[in-house]
């Protein structure tokens, strides 16, 4: 076997201007840095490998591939090519689209097939035809089929599985935070829709508005605070909020700086005595006089009221 020895190439090695120009072409601009390594691929062919400075491809290198024929010394150009470095951001590797999708990812207009083997589905037997056609079947029992009632496939014993640990395990299942901190269990709730058939035993759908799980399939050991049988007063999970408007909060005032000083009710009874005298002060003799002649046709004009006497 050839060793890396055996297959170096001085000519395609000192090649490494003509693979800058190469790259320099590829590039499209001055975006190729310094030289960063050759190697050989194979007999009488190398790979020059450049710094990529250009800033939308950090880490890139440029790589250009030259090789000559055998018994000739020119150097020819094979290829040039933009490719990630070992430190390169790069897009993670592809998955195929039914593999990305996951629940919820489907919103209103999306359309997603159901492929024709899903084992999560069995074919229904939608027909007296379908149903005397089993005579020539091994002996199917009830709880092995079930009439599609319309529909090509029903739910396989796969899928049923699948959906009864998914909801055991989601947020409306025994362990949720919610179930652990309440007290009674779902199962002996009149909010509770029991499901037909086998999910039955063990699923309902919760009919309850105030509850958190209201139109929701919930497990029988599911449980919440919005239980029916919860009365005032038996649960201390129940927080009861009292609004008292019939007194008043002391408040301490004592760390409050800048209070103005309290102001004494005999200091304010002074104040508008004072004031009372000061505006008699200045009132002035002219007024007074004007007062005493209104004072007397007063008078006059009640004296003129007044019946004579017989």
């Amino acid at each position: 076997m050839d060793t890396a020895s055996d297959l170096t190439d001085g000519l395609l090695t000192a090649a490494v201007d003509l693979a800058r120009d190469a790259a320099n072409i590829e590039a499209g601009g001055d975006w190729v840095g310094d030289h960063l390594e050759v190697a050989m691929e194979g007999e009488r062919l190398a790979t020059h490998l450049f710094a990529c400075t250009n800033p939308a491809y950090r880490g890139w290198r440029w790589a250009v591939t030259v090789t000559r024929a055998d018994g000739f010394d020119e150097v020819t150009i094979t290829d040039a090519v933009l490719l990630p470095g070992p430190d390169s951001l790069i897009a993670p590797a592809w998955v195929p689209w039914a593999e990305r999708v996951r629940p919820g990812d489907l919103g209103p207009g999306d359309v997603l097939p159901t492929p024709a083997n899903d084992l999560r589905l069995v074919p229904g037997f939608t027909d007296e035809d379908s149903l005397e056609g089993l005579s020539s079947l091994a002996p199917l029992s009830p709880g092995m089929w079930e009439l599609g009632l319309g529909r090509a496939r029903v739910l396989s014993v796969l899928g049923r599985d699948e959906a009864t640990e998914r909801w055991e395990e989601g947020d409306f299942g025994a362990e949720s935070p919610m179930a652990k901190a309440a007290g009674q269990p779902c199962g002996t709730c009149g909010f509770l829709m029991i499901l037909g058939g086998t999910l039955g035993q063990a699923f309902g759908v919760c009919a309850n508005s105030f509850a958190p799980a209201d139109g929701r399939v919930v497990a029988l050991n599911y449980g919440c605070g919005a239980h029916s049988e919860v009365e005032g007063g038996e649960s201390e999970n129940i927080a009861v909020v009292v609004t008292d408007e019939e007194s008043w909060d002391n408040v301490d005032l004592s760390e409050v700086e800048d209070l103005p000083e309290p102001v004494a009710v005999q200091e304010i009874a002074d104040e508008s005595a004072l004031d009372a005298d000061i505006q008699a002060d200045d009132v002035s003799d002219d007024d007074a006089a004007s007062v005493e002649i209104v004072a007397e046709e007063n008078s006059v004009a009640e004296d003129l009221e007044k019946p004579d006497e017989a």
